[in-house]
């Protein structure tokens, strides 16, 4: 007979999301263990490119209990302070994580959720997905992508102009990461910008956050039953950081419309004009990664599970928490995820209690 290992509560995850959720299980004194694929601290944070900053000031940025501290000579925090934060934290709370574990699939078994990993199986009262959308980048369906012969990168794969010094790239997005990764490489590459719409920027003095009141107060209208405010995307799409303030006000942003097809060589507009391309980066988001949780058949509209709060509907011992809005308001950031974490902990725990 397999041997089981067991928790309340299973968190699957170890990033951001898995952490401001261990930190709320632990002060109800829940039993929990954060299953975590990645082999060090960080999350998809160790992963980005080179030269990402955080949208808004430290102080600003940081997760329940522990405020992070400011990075000598910068306003925003790069990706390595956050990472070096993120590693200070679940050591500062003894957080119970164990990796390199990799998640493969969730099943109903009786009165428990039994968590399949690479590593051997557990069995959990309830269980927390925070997996996160970095490990599932989407790529539009293109005509001609599979014919173009050159360099082809997601946001997940790109990390510095040096790469790509030189050569003739298109970087296809028009929102945060399509506008980042285009200042970056405006200086050393031949840059052509593709967007479906004409880029939008918020106002220079907006960060992450006036962004992240903006999504609470229209979280908090649509529960009180008041006018949709529209949320972050009634502002604009792009958060005008320095460096693309900065490439954008030299005249180095300027956003093409988006292609139809890619050629051997390029790309071809619905016009017939074509431009021959040596690379081309997909600043083109993600979807949520949720593969693991298929066996409970949940799927809802887009990839989303439908869930009420971070509970899942159909299945009231699993929580969703950090895939966006629709887990929380601001769910996918350092501040906006301790709000959903506490509730859905909180939910865990009152759940427990009256098994």
């Amino acid at each position: 007979m397999t041997q089981h290992q067991a928790a309340d509560t299973v968190v699957i995850g170890g990033g951001q999301a898995g952490l401001a959720a261990g930190y709320h299980l632990r002060r109800l004194g829940i039993d929990f263990v954060v299953l975590d694929a990645q082999a060090a601290p960080g999350g998809a944070w160790q992963h980005t490119w080179d030269s990402l900053h955080l949208f808004s000031p430290a102080a600003y940025s940081s997760l329940p209990g522990r405020l992070m501290p400011p990075q000598e000579g910068e306003t925003y925090p790069d990706a390595a302070h956050v990472v070096d934060y993120l590693t200070d934290y679940e050591q500062r709370y003894a957080l119970p994580i164990v990796r390199p574990v990799r998640v493969e699939a969730v099943h109903r078994d009786g009165t428990h959720l039994r968590v399949e990993t690479g590593a051997g199986n557990w069995r959990a009262r309830t269980v927390i997905s925070a997996t996160g959308t970095w490990w599932r980048p989407f790529l539009p369906a293109v005509p001609g992508r599979a014919d173009f012969k050159g360099i082809q990168l997601h946001t997940v794969e790109y990390r510095s102009p040096a790469d790509l010094a030189g050569q003739r790239v298109i970087v296809v997005g028009g929102g945060n990461s399509g506008a980042q990764i285009a200042a970056d490489l405006a200086y050393e590459t031949d840059l052509t910008w593709a967007t479906l719409r004409e880029p939008r920027y918020l106002a220079d003095d907006i960060d992450g956050r006036a962004l992240f009141d903006h999504a609470t107060a229209r979280r908090r209208a649509l529960d009180e039953g008041r006018s949709d405010t529209g949320g972050v995307a009634s502002l604009g799409d792009i958060v005008a950081v320095p460096p693309v303030r900065t490439a954008r006000d030299a005249g180095l942003l300027k956003a093409q419309p988006m292609f139809t097809r890619l050629t051997a060589t390029g790309v071809e507009w619905p016009d017939g004009t074509r431009a021959d391309a040596d690379a081309i980066v997909w600043c083109t988001g993600f979807r949520p990664a949720l593969s693991h949780l298929a066996p409970l058949g949940l799927r809802g509209p887009r990839g989303h599970l439908l869930t009420t709060g971070t509970q899942a509907i159909g299945e009231p011992r699993l929580h969703l928490l950090g895939y966006g809005d629709w887990t929380g308001p601001a769910s996918a950031t350092l501040i906006g995820v301790g709000r959903p974490a506490r509730d859905a902990a909180r939910a865990i725990a009152a759940l427990l209690g009256n098994a």
